[in-house]
């Protein structure tokens, strides 16, 4: 199963790249924001991080509710955050 997982944006990396740190329940990880380069993204922003793109920016409190719904899931949730773990974007 693939999931989309929230995350916080907490750093911009490189901005000419669209290379930003999120937060994705307590793991940093660098994914790229180039599928969102018409609205970028800002440190505080939200998004939802696949494969390690951010695919849309959501709000903080779509972002928790999404997060509580996909940790219900159990083994998929593991499995998705397993492959964020994997997942980084140089």
């Amino acid at each position: 199963m693939c999931l989309g997982i929230p995350g916080e944006v907490i750093a911009i990396v490189d901005e000419s790249e669209h290379l930003a740190s999120v937060a994705v329940n307590g793991v940093r990880r660098t994914i790229s924001a180039r599928l969102l380069a018409d609205d970028p993204v800002a440190v505080g922003d939200w998004v939802l991080v696949h494969v390690g793109f951010a695919m849309s920016k959501i709000d903080e409190h779509e972002a928790a509710l999404t997060l509580d719904q996909i940790q219900k899931l159990g083994r998929p949730f593991e499995e998705e955050m397993d492959a964020f773990l994997e997942t980084e974007i140089l």
